[in-house]
């Protein structure tokens, strides 16, 4: 088994010739932003590659970039320095190669979910399939998510999972080459959410899509992922730790709870997140209350 690796990406990712022949390559990525009192460096140094099929979680604590690098890699944002290159050509604006599922469903809802997945289908594919191929994949795809029973109801007929699953769908639809997430599954209950996993595995095994996927799920980063990108804290946050998951595929959530190799690694990512990268807040405003209550003790006393 391979142990955690560094942030040194040029370690991490093997040679320059690995490099070049990356799927997807994120590199020496920094974005600052324009505020009133200057700029605010987001990320610094952002270094990534990855290959085609993979399974990249990203995780960190809140206001790491994580959003921001995804928002990148989908051509939303333009990097400050450095840049993305998909299949060694440069992203910078959105593409049907890249489709996005935000933690938001985003449905319409006054299409039924049949015509939610149609809308993105006919963007991408009105000049290469006919009406009645069109069918056939919008059908294929909603059958992929186990929603063809639903396709004529509308969003606010069906659960949250459920919308859910057709904006997985939509996205799908598309045939990207690499499926961004962005905490899909974070608005869902655990059981509705274990569900969405298996779903995903499930889907990712038999299309062999690029993944990448926001989470501050552990137990999730771990199950799903075939490496887990660790960030260090903002500003300026980069990559602190690459840990790669080598647990046998297809996974079951039963038997990985008891396996040790499993837990080794849901440790190394706690470590990091809770030790390495703990994250201090202020409760001085907390403690006034206790502070009061101590001084009226002492004045009864």
């Amino acid at each position: 088994m391979k142990n955690t690796q560094t942030a040194n990406t040029n370690e991490c990712n093997g040679t320059e010739t690995d490099i070049n022949q990356a799927f997807l390559n994120i590199s020496q990525v920094d974005m600052v932003f324009p505020t009133p009192t200057g700029g605010f460096t987001a990320l610094k140094d952002v270094d990534l590659q990855i290959d085609k099929g993979e399974f990249i979680s990203l995780i960190g604590h809140s206001g790491c970039g994580k959003s921001t690098v995804l928002n990148i890699v989908a051509g939303l944002y333009q990097a400050s320095k450095g840049g993305i290159l998909l299949k060694n050509k440069e992203v910078n604006e959105p593409g049907p190669e890249r489709a996005v599922v935000f933690q938001n469903h985003s449905l319409l809802p006054w299409l039924t979910c049949y015509q939610n997945v149609e809308l993105a289908v006919k963007q991408v594919f009105s000049d290469k399939m006919s009406k009645a191929e069109m069918k056939e994949w919008i059908e294929y795809n909603l059958k992929l998510v186990h929603m063809d029973h639903a396709m004529f109801k509308r969003p606010d007929e069906i659960s949250g999972g459920m919308k859910q699953r057709i904006g997985i769908a939509r996205a799908l639809a598309m045939q990207p080459e690499v499926l961004l997430m962005d905490e899909p599954f974070g608005a869902l209950d655990a059981l509705t959410r274990a569900h969405m996993q298996d779903s995903l595995m499930e889907i990712q095994s038999e299309l062999n899509n690029t993944v990448i996927m926001i989470t501050h799920d552990v137990d999730e980063a771990v199950l799903l992922s075939d490496r887990i990108v660790m960030m260090t804290n903002g500003p300026e946050a980069t990559v602190g730790e690459i840990l790669d998951v080598n647990l046998e595929r297809p996974r079951s959530r039963l038997s990985l709870a008891k396996d040790v190799e499993y837990n080794r690694l849901r440790s190394e990512v706690l470590t990091f997140l809770y030790e390495k990268q703990r994250k201090v807040e202020n409760i001085s405003s907390k403690s006034a209350p206790a502070k009061t209550v101590e001084k009226r003790c002492v004045n009864e006393s």
